[in-house]
């Protein structure tokens, strides 16, 4: 092979996973929820298709998202382990979605935060056949190439995932609706109105405050209306004044952003079905928002 031979077969590796990227990026995120670790998977996946032998390669989107998902499940069997030392609750890292149709694939819902981290008591394998299927609409064929197993096990792998879903979350209400929530909860919880507070809280709403020991967040879920409530007014008096709270989005859904002057103080996310909010997330792990904040538009 010549010289020239070799940058045109490098130059088409490069665009064919420049295309690709993009989902191949959705798949990884949605398998590990992290973009970190998202990341570190498309590297080695890069690594991989340089030195693949790609003449062979018939489909170089289909090889690259099968080669992905395997890198990402391998990943993910590995990050159970350091997340069960994790300090306090795990909570996905959040990735603004507002600009990047991509990331929301065809159906929004398999990037919520609150689906990431109910996709966590899933195993790898589970999780990953879901998100092929309900976030890129992967036939079951191809999904059970890329997992090496029979069609049937795949159905069965989704839909044990899709019933572990239904029996943690209620039926969920318009984008709307979850804005008109967000907005109450925000003023209630700046104001210490506890009956407004306990008014859009589900009966068994649970509070995650996500610090990884670098912040003072609480170490264990806050469980209950009244709890989570009183919980909330507890620290309002000292988290509250003197912050900034910009709207943003994260993972599909409205968000709040809190700053104190430059400084990021927890991303703020709710997960809301027709009984009420029944999910609190607080992301106030130092690197996951810096990371979060820097993808924001200016």
């Amino acid at each position: 092979m010549r010289a020239g031979d070799d940058v045109d077969s490098l130059d088409k590796a490069t665009k064919d996973f420049v295309a690709a990227r993009p989902q191949l990026f959705g798949i990884a995120y949605r398998v590990l929820g992290s973009t970190v670790e998202a990341e570190d998977t498309l590297q080695e996946a890069w690594v991989r298709w340089q030195n693949a032998d790609r003449a062979k390669v018939v489909e170089p989107a289909a090889f690259l998202a099968t080669m992905t998902t395997r890198l990402a499940i391998n990943t993910a069997q590995s990050a159970r382990v350091r997340r069960e030392a994790y300090v306090g609750p795990w909570l996905p890292e959040p990735v603004d979605t507002s600009t990047d149709p991509q990331l929301g694939a065809e159906r929004a819902e398999a990037v919520e935060l609150a689906v990431l981290q109910l996709l966590e008591k899933l195993n790898p394998v589970e999780r990953a056949a879901y998100v092929l299927r309900e976030a890129f609409d992967y036939p079951y064929g191809q999904i059970a190439e890329i997992l090496e197993t029979s069609q049937a096990n795949t159905r069965q792998l989704v839909s044990r995932a899709r019933k572990h879903l239904a029996a943690e979350r209620g039926e969920r209400v318009s984008r709307s609706e979850h804005q008109r929530l967000l907005e109450v909860f925000l003023t209630a919880a700046q104001t210490g109105d506890l009956r407004a507070l306990e008014e859009v809280l589900a009966a068994d709403v649970v509070s995650y405050s996500d610090g990884g020991g670098a912040r003072g967040a609480s170490k264990i879920p806050v469980v209950g209306r009244s709890r989570v409530a009183k919980y909330l007014l507890a620290f309002a008096p000292r988290f509250w004044p003197g912050s900034r709270v910009r709207r943003v989005e994260a993972n599909g859904r409205p968000a709040l952003l809190v700053q104190v002057d430059e400084d990021t103080q927890v991303l703020l996310s709710i997960d809301v079905s027709a009984d009420g909010i029944d999910r609190i997330m607080w992301v106030m792990n130092p690197a996951k928002l810096s990371r979060y904040v820097e993808s924001l538009a200016p």
